[in-house]
C-alpha cells in the first residue's frame, strides 16, 4: 500500500506543516476582532487566538446586570466566531500551500 511513497519526505512535509501552524498560532495572536452589543454599550476585543484583550462596558450599563449580562454574551459569541473563521481561513490557506498534498 505504501510502496514507493518517499517516507524522508513525508517526514519532512509533516514537519513543514507543524512549522507553519506554529507559525500561524503566533500570527494569529497579532490580529485583532472587535465585536459591539447594545450599540457600542459593550465593546469586547479578542486576538486571533480567541483571547480576550480588551473589554469596554459603558457606566450606564451597570445599572442593569441581567442587561449587562445579556450584551456581554452577545459580544462575547460575537467575537469568538469571528476569530474562529480566522483560523479556519487560516487553515484552509496553510493547506491550499501544500501544493497537490493539500488538494483534491
Amino acid at each position: 500500500m505504501f510502496e514507493g511513497l518517499d517516507m524522508g519526505k513525508m517526514s519532512e512535509m509533516m514537519s513543514q506543516m507543524q512549522d507553519k501552524a506554529k507559525e500561524m498560532q503566533e500570527e494569529a495572536k497579532n490580529v485583532e476582532f472587535t465585536a459591539k452589543a447594545g450599540g457600542g454599550l459593550i465593546e469586547i476585543t479578542a486576538n486571533g487566538a480567541g483571547e480576550v484583550i480588551d473589554l469596554n462596558i459603558d457606566d450606564e450599563m451597570l445599572d442593569d446586570k441581567n442587561l449587562l449580562q445579556l450584551l456581554l454574551m452577545s459580544a462575547m459569541n460575537d467575537v469568538v466566531k469571528q476569530a474562529d473563521e480566522n483560523k479556519k481561513m487560516m487553515a484552509m490557506n496553510m493547506m491550499g500551500g501544500l501544493g497537490s498534498f493539500g488538494q483534491k
